[in-house]
């Protein structure tokens, strides 16, 4: 009854999708269990590229079924959009399972989240204005409107109608909006649910069953730990539990039936919105990470920020999440740089920290202490084991079998060619800010 849980090490965009897709021919049940359309994956697959939103990267691998469990909000006009798009390219879609219970972001959600950003100013978020805050936030209110509230007209009619009147409140006396009319919302919602009828399900019994029948079920989170809403950088973070805890809680299964929890890493570090990202570089190598790895958002298009290899956030992201094994992803992004520095710690006013400091305003004000070392120039996209040539680099095992001693090295796998090991850390090669040791 193998449950894997597949996470990000950092925040965001480190190829989980890519990771589900490769790991899709050993399992039989692909599982969303947190965020919304607020963040995609690409895939490529025989040169056809696929950037999914909302859906399970597992909904292209033959076999697999798909699963949008009871964490995730759901945006169902984007649902559909999604699906017809994969149809029209011929992907099976028909074994697609959606929870009853999964929260739908409705037309006042984006409207809300919108509007009250743009309200705050220079304290922005960096939200992608889809709904998905004012959906949880109607989730924790007790305000939301669940898949199976589409069956019933009265009681959905009678959810809208509560939402709305505070809702409405807010966005003509506060925002300077025009009211919503709750006929509006619910015949918008009405109009989706014959199509998405057969697609709902208690999917938490689904997966408890094949679970029990020996089946092998990934559960793929979006996002990442350091954009979870509890460990993450708060308040500069997603509204749901991108770690592995929001696994069970997402999808309705016990802790005890997950077997392993891998962590995606890349081998540098990226972020898209505001919030604190120590690695950040404002210079050519900033701009050479972007161009060469293409760091642009798949849901947004915006440029990623980009910045060095962290390893406290590594190990911090193994001990929230109990990683068991870790993915590298985009090694061959640092080829041919003559030196590639890595965070080992952080200096905040002139005091060491290993690891990722509790207090915000600390790790806001965290200054990288790097250790450099060499890079490489050979191909190394067919490396699989640090016993290669191309592997044997000055310090990096030596590095890497040092950093196996504490979780976040514990196990790395990679079913991917062109990532399969994880830079311990090489040189530096431009000047990001912090010092080196």
């Amino acid at each position: 009854m193998p449950a894997i849980v597949l996470v990000g090490a950092q925040w965001g965009d480190e190829g989980k999708g890519k990771a589900t897709d490769l790991l899709g021919s050993r399992v039989d049940y692909v599982v969303k269990f947190n965020g919304g359309n607020n963040a995609g994956h690409t895939v490529v697959i025989d040169g056809e590229k696929y950037a999914l939103h909302l859906l399970p990267s597992g909904i292209l691998t033959p076999g697999v079924t798909p699963i949008i469990a009871n964490g995730v909000v759901v945006d169902i006009e984007v649902l559909f959009e999604e699906l017809d798009a994969l149809i029209s390219r011929g992907v099976d879609v028909s074994r697609l399972k959606v929870s009853a219970n999964a929260h739908i972001i409705t037309q006042y959600h984006r409207t809300v989240d919108k509007v009250t950003e743009r309200f705050l100013g220079k304290r922005q978020i960096g939200t992608t204005g889809r709904g998905i805050g004012p959906t949880y936030a109607d989730k924790i209110n007790r305000v939301g409107i669940r898949v199976q509230d589409l069956f019933d007209e009265n009681i959905l009619r009678q959810k809208v109608e509560g939402a709305l009147a505070q809702k409405n409140h807010l966005l003509v006396k506060v925002y300077n909006r025009r009211a919503i009319s709750v006929d509006e919302i619910v015949t918008d919602l009405l109009s989706y649910a014959e199509r998405l009828r057969p697609m709902v399900a208690d999917t938490a019994l689904l997966l408890h069953e094949a679970l029990t029948a020996g089946k092998t079920v990934l559960f793929e989170g979006g996002q990442a730990t350091m954009l979870d809403v509890d460990h993450g950088t708060y308040p500069f973070v997603t509204s749901s539990n991108a770690t592995s805890g929001g696994a069970v809680t997402g999808s309705g299964i016990g802790p005890n039936r997950i077997d392993r929890v891998l962590a995606v890493v890349k081998a540098y570090t990226t972020r898209v919105g505001a919030g604190p990202f120590p690695t950040e570089l404002f210079d050519e190598s900033g701009e050479f990470l972007r161009a060469k790895g293409f760091e642009f958002g798949t849901t947004t298009g915006r440029p990623r920020r980009c910045g060095w290899y962290d390893a406290p956030v590594a190990r911090y992201t193994a001990r929230i999440n109990g990683v068991t094994d870790f993915v590298l992803t985009k090694l061959d992004v640092l080829t041919g740089l003559a030196a590639i520095p890595v965070c080992v710690a952080y200096s905040v006013d002139g005091v060491r920290h290993d690891e990722v400091p509790v207090s915000q305003s600390d790790f806001h004000h965290a200054k990288p202490i790097y250790e450099d070392f060499p890079g490489w120039t050979e191909d190394i996209t067919g490396v699989r084991t640090f016993e290669e040539p191309a592997a044997e680099r000055p310090g990096l095992r030596a590095r890497a079998r040092e950093d196996e001693r504490r979780p976040h090295l514990r196990d790395r796998r990679r079913p991917r060619p062109r990532s399969d090991r994880l830079p311990a850390r090489p040189d530096q090669l431009a000047r990001g800010p912090g010092r080196r040791v």
